[in-house]
């Protein structure tokens, strides 16, 4: 048994991360401290105004541990990766968790190469970003590929020259084709460092060298080969208008602000290349009711640059931050050069991060909007639901379909709505296994049997074993059940829960005679509901969503079984040989339509297993009266 008091007697006094965890060790939270002894004591003493989070989770707490560490730096580093592997609940944590691309260049191969990645490695490669948009190095990684006819392919030059012919590439004239030595090592060079000056922002040279050669393709007749120049031309100026020149001096700097309500936080950052401002992104801080400003940038600060793989040699903030000393040395450390953390109060830089700030409002307040719209449609729908059919209270919702084709494959489908919103983890599918024919009733009585004993017997699992009921797929039960039909339907499943003795409402979504919702039976009386209204809404997503995905799961059942009727049907063809035909051949047909030699060309297929799949087709063929005619 735990003892806190005892415990809190044995804390060390040295720097380390601490650990609070609730009585079925969940983490609460993760903290760091310069002195463990004093910090983690803190905790217990009387209420000191540390606001009702807090005090919510020191009542939590069951036990604690700690880890010592050599300095607070260290702490600070462990602190943050602890927090990033298990997300406590009282943490003020990123939401985000985004990587960002950068462009890479090769500069370690004989003849490099211009490429997409996500991750900047120790290697001899050049890389500039991060960038904000994939899209958009896709489309200057392209474009500098055009420019400068730079290879694309994999090959490992100069050992494969001339092994295999020029790509495509080569003769759409995209590519000096090195891998057949078109190119000295020199010349390909050359154009690999002006794709470097284009990356590093110098545009003039080339805008007037393709200008140039516009001009001249266009006096010497060449329309196409000046298309080709302005298109070109046009891009290069499309990517020079996007850079906006924040800082004369060209350095790499980050510019961070923030604004916040009662229960979020939006930190936006502004990224600074070479002096250009070439993208923004926001992320969101949640925990943040009793964190002041300062303390939400220096959480913000900690976690979004512990997974960053670039570190810029400023970080422009809008707050002093408590940590910062502590903060600056780590980033040092990580970056392997200096970095420093700045709050400008006058000037250009204080406009920019100001200018941050106003962006980080504007984003909260249109999500603030987008928010309401979205609750109006999911929490107001069910509520509008709930006011129908004078329930107090709907969270859950779970509603089923029966799926077949004159009784073949009977299928079952249940879905989930939680708070009006899909929620496709808890979505089951049934075969039907006790009725033939085409008898929705009994099949829905079926689904509904299971589903709920099922239920019930993994409820009484959990008890034995005193787990969390979420452990359990089935252990929630709907606080409504939605049948797609009337009277019938809707008698089915109160037989159902009756029979179980499970006390859940049911109602029914009643169709007219065009098959479009019409309002919903309850309690033996048919409820009419406003076809114009989100709950109507609602409804009929919720009605589409269980046909479609009874009809979806009918459909894979029934290509599975034609698949099968056919190729199983042969001698000495098993799961693992009709795989493979299928995976080479791709369809029956150009299974029909094959030697025997092409068959037993396949490794998993011997001469007489070809022989007896050819000799099976041509028989059918034979039967059916579609064969070759005979002479």
């Amino acid at each position: 048994m735990f003892n806190i008091e005892e415990e809190l007697k044995k804390l060390p006094r040295e720097p380390g991360v601490y650990i609070m965890r609730d009585d079925k060790d969940v983490i609460l939270y993760v903290g760091k401290a310069v002195n463990l002894h004093n910090r983690v004591r803190s905790y217990f003493r009387e209420n000191i105004g540390r606001g009702p989070m807090i005090d919510k989770m020191v009542s939590l707490i069951a036990r604690f541990e700690y880890i010592v560490t050599d300095s607070e730096l260290e702490a600070l580093v462990l602190e943050n990766n602890l927090i990033k592997e298990n997300s406590p609940k009282y943490n003020t944590l990123l939401k985000d968790d985004k990587t960002y691309p950068y462009i890479k260049v090769t500069v370690g191969e004989e003849y490099p190469r211009i490429l997409f990645s996500r991750t900047m490695k120790k290697d001899k490669s050049k890389y500039y970003g991060p960038y904000t948009s994939a899209a958009a190095v896709k489309d200057t990684i392209e474009l500098l590929n055009k420019l400068y006819c730079l290879r694309t392919c994999r090959r490992s030059l100069p050992r494969d020259i001339g092994m295999d012919r020029p790509c495509l590439n080569y003769h759409i004239k995209q590519c000096m084709a090195p891998c057949q030595g078109y190119v000295s090592k020199e010349q390909y060079r050359r154009q690999v460092e002006q794709a470097l000056e284009f990356l590093n922002g110098n545009y003039n040279f080339i805008l007037k060298d393709l200008e140039a050669k516009m001009k001249a393709a266009s006096e010497a007749l060449d329309f196409e080969a000046a298309a080709g120049y302005r298109d070109l031309y046009n891009s290069v100026r499309s990517v020079a208008q996007k850079q906006k020149i924040t800082d004369s001096v060209g350095e790499d700097k980050d510019v961070i602000a923030l604004y916040r309500d009662e229960t979020e936080a939006v930190v936006q950052v502004f990224f600074v290349r070479d002096g250009k401002l070439i993208g923004r992104e926001h992320y969101y801080m949640t925990n943040v009711s009793e964190n002041s400003e300062a303390d939400i940038l220096e959480n913000f600060v900690k976690q979004f640059y512990a997974g960053t793989p670039f570190i810029p040699r400023e970080l422009m903030l809008q707050y002093e931050i408590g940590d910062g000393e502590l903060i600056e040395r780590w980033l040092t450390e990580r970056k392997g050069a200096r970095v420093y953390l700045r709050v400008p109060k006058i000037g250009s830089k204080e406009k920019l991060v100001e200018l941050a700030a106003q962006n980080a409002r504007h984003i909260l307040e249109q999500d603030r909007e987008r928010l309401k719209r979205e609750e109006g449609r999911t929490v107001g729908a069910v509520k509008e639901i709930a006011g129908v059919l004078g329930l107090s209270h709907i969270e859950r919702m779970e509603a089923f379909d029966i799926s077949n084709i004159n009784g073949f494959e009977n299928v079952g489908s249940m879905i989930v709505f939680e708070k009006g919103r899909p929620k496709p983890s808890d979505y089951r599918k049934f075969r039907i296994r006790t009725v033939s024919g085409p008898d929705d009733y009994a099949c829905m009585r079926e689904v509904l049997t299971r589903r709920f004993r099922h239920g019930l017997e993994e409820s009484r699992e959990l008890d034995e074993k005193k787990l969390d009921r979420d452990f359990g797929s089935f252990t929630r039960f709907p606080d409504l059940l939605m049948m797609d039909g009337g009277r019938g339907q809707v008698n089915i499943a109160l037989s159902v829960l009756r029979e179980l003795h499970i006390d859940i409402p049911v109602c029914g979504m009643v169709k007219d005679d065009n098959h479009r919702t019409r309002g919903l039976y309850f309690n033996n009386v048919e409820l009419p509901i406003d076809t114009h209204s989100e709950g109507f809404k609602l409804i009929t997503r919720i009605q589409d969503e269980a046909h479609r995905f009874a009809i979806e799961y009918h459909r894979s059942l029934r290509s599975k079984a034609q698949v099968r009727s056919v190729l199983d049907d042969i001698p000495g063809v098993g799961p693992a040989r009709r795989k493979a035909l299928m995976r080479h051949f791709r369809s029956i047909e150009e299974i029909k339509a094959a030697t025997v030699e092409e068959l037993a060309a396949l490794p998993e297929l011997n001469r007489r297993a070809a022989e007896e799949i050819y000799d099976f087709f041509r028989q059918k063929n034979d039967r059916s009266g579609t064969g070759p005619e005979k002479s």
